[in-house]
């Protein structure tokens, strides 16, 4: 009897797991036929762009959506080539843009608003309309022919500030002595841990960038709005700006309206009669009806890099050192591949895996050219994996440079005796076996040891950004220290050569490879439904963080939970800034 019910049970087993095999395999068939599929876009049509999506650089790809049929949400790149697309369709007539909130970065908003431009070139109409119209979401809208917004709703326009979080106080409560050693008198990512507020170096850096950014919003919006960007600015130091009607009085929008007049004007401009339906088209689902992409028979790789860069192979939202030096090297020995772009969006991260991307990427340039687009940073490891390219391409309000390194290794002693009541103790068969252990201070010795570390990978970084620059070593140290630039002035100092996109990035890159027939080979590639149900990589859980947490308290975890990513050498951007 024992042994038939084994028999029963393990094919009891069997047939369940071959019947949710089945199902996926099914459904995973049908939403390929769907996909497959694109369909027509309805003609008449206007597209709804909602700035308060954020869109990464490349498109995350979410499981669940082959099955439900939900759309995904495109990648920065893929919307601007769809809107770019969209001014030689037909049956596109303009674009809706709701502009409630912007959720993406300074320079990814620069690459979607001149893509805006680009089609309103085309006698398109774009219109935007906003409750509560944030002052990066008013960026992206001065690209419309109209600006609206709700006459009870709000209007923001105060100047930029940045915000930084502070946590010695937490630390020195909690008994627990951050260790640090950097090279870079600016290099201040370990600046929240080791004081209660700005040090003057980090202050005057702050300021410089800031202003260049808040300087190219101005001009921007100034140009676009017919004004000067003195009369803006008084605008915003004297709080001129505390309605929408106070907006409309000083030009910086066209009307107050409500959701149904603005489309109601729509309508007028379809021509399509009042009472009548208009069709408004979600950007997620035109991607998903339409083909956008350049066809050709050669091949650029374009490599997406976003988020910290991590030894090993990393996940979704990070770059594994050791998984981009596998697609680098993918992408070097493929010959049908005549040129490499690789987009940087990190603040950095690992040392070592910095260096390894770099490697990997001056070998792939001896055989083919190699270009880097900045988007919204490109600073610290983000810089130094590019440093070695032919061209580097900025946004004009990237964030980048901070060329230098730090290392942080917490002494908890003081918490684990004095708050958990826990004391260490054991043997060793060297005097540094246990250097890098948490439950005692550094002595004198591992200090120096730790510190020379430090020097040794901070005048590596150096030397690689003078040799990828073709400057003198002496002069780079005069611009590195850690400090953050603009892109304009990355421009001006030589860390970057073009302002341009990702657009302008890749046309240069096909420029160098004499070619003119081509199409785009884009890495990391997407895996098929299975791998992504059944593979390896952990799903990432920030999004349900985000959600529940609120940006600003999201940011203020991640910091948190990066002090221990912090113990190996780092080449990281020196804070996390909360700009508004």
């Amino acid at each position: 009897m024992r042994s038939f019910f084994k028999i029963f049970f393990a094919s009891l087993l069997a047939l369940i797991i071959f019947s949710v095999v089945a199902f996926f395999v099914l459904a995973g068939i049908v939403a390929g036929m769907a996909n497959g599929n694109k369909g027509d876009v309805p003609s008449q049509s206007v597209l709804v762009l909602d700035l308060s999506t954020h869109f990464s650089d490349k498109m995350q790809e979410n499981p669940l959506n082959s099955l439900t049929g939900e759309p995904e949400v495109p990648g920065m790149y893929d919307l601007v080539r769809l809107i770019r697309h969209a001014k030689d369709d037909e049956d596109i007539l303009g674009i809706y843009l709701v502009a409630n909130g912007n959720a993406n970065g300074f320079a990814s908003s620069n690459e979607l608003r001149n893509a805006l431009l680009h089609f309103r070139s085309g006698g398109k109409f774009v219109i935007a309309h906003a409750d509560m119209m944030t002052q990066p979401a008013y960026f992206v809208a001065t690209a419309a022919n109209s600006i609206y917004v709700n006459p009870a709703g709000s209007f923001e326009w105060n100047g930029f500030s940045a915000e930084l979080v502070f946590f010695k106080g937490m630390l020195d409560k909690l008994e627990i002595q951050p260790q640090i050693f950097y090279a870079g008198k600016f290099k201040s990512a370990t600046e929240p841990f080791r004081t209660d507020k700005m040090t003057p170096e980090n202050r005057e850096q702050t300021i410089e960038w800031l202003g260049d950014l808040y300087n190219h919003f101005l001009v921007t919006c100034a140009q676009a709005r017919k004004t000067d960007t003195a009369f803006l600015h008084n605008l915003a130091n004297t709080a001129a700006i505390q309605t929408p009607q106070d907006a409309l009085r000083h030009k910086l929008i066209d009307d107050v309206r409500y959701d149904d007049q603005v489309k109601d004007e729509i309508k007028k401009r379809v021509k399509v009669v009042k009472d009548d339906k208009i069709t408004l088209l979600d950007i997620k689902k035109y991607a998903q009806a339409t083909d956008y992409k350049a066809a050709g028979s050669d091949r650029i790789a374009l490599i997406y890099a976003e988020g910290n860069i991590v030894d090993g192979e990393g996940s979704a939202t990070t770059i594994g050192g050791e998984h981009f030096r596998k697609i680098i090297r993918k992408a070097r020995l493929d010959k049908s591949i005549k040129a490499i772009v690789l987009r940087v969006n990190s603040g950095g991260g690992s040392a070592l895996a910095s260096e390894v991307i770099w490697r990997e990427l001056e070998m792939a340039k001896v055989d083919k050219p190699v270009v880097v687009s900045f988007g919204d940073v490109a600073a610290s490891g983000g810089y130094y994996i590019a440093a070695g390219a032919d061209s580097i391409f900025a946004s004009p309000n990237t964030i980048t440079g901070s060329i230098g390194v730090f290392t942080l290794i917490p002494n908890m002693e003081g918490f684990f005796k004095n708050k958990l009541g826990m004391t260490f103790d054991g043997v060793k068969t060297a005097p540094y076996a246990d250097a890098l252990t948490v439950s005692r201070p550094l002595n004198e010795a591992e200090q120096k040891i730790m510190q020379n570390s430090v020097d040794r990978i901070y005048l590596q970084f150096k030397q690689r950004v003078a040799a990828g620059r073709k400057k003198d070593i002496a002069y780079i140290d005069s611009i590195a220290q850690g400090r953050v630039w603009s892109g304009e002035d990355g421009l001006r100092l030589g860390l970057v050569d073009r302002i341009g996109s990702l657009q302008d990035a890749v046309a240069c890159a096909a420029r160098l490879a004499k070619t003119t027939d081509y199409r785009l080979r884009e890495y990391p590639e997407s895996g098929d439904w299975m791998d992504q149900f059944f593979g390896k990589k952990e799903p990432d859980p920030s999004v349900l963080l985000r959600e529940h947490l609120g940006e600003e308290n999201f940011r203020i975890f991640q910091q948190l939970t990066r002090i221990r990513e912090m113990t190996g050498a780092q080449a990281r951007m020196p804070f996390e800034v909360l700009v508004k």
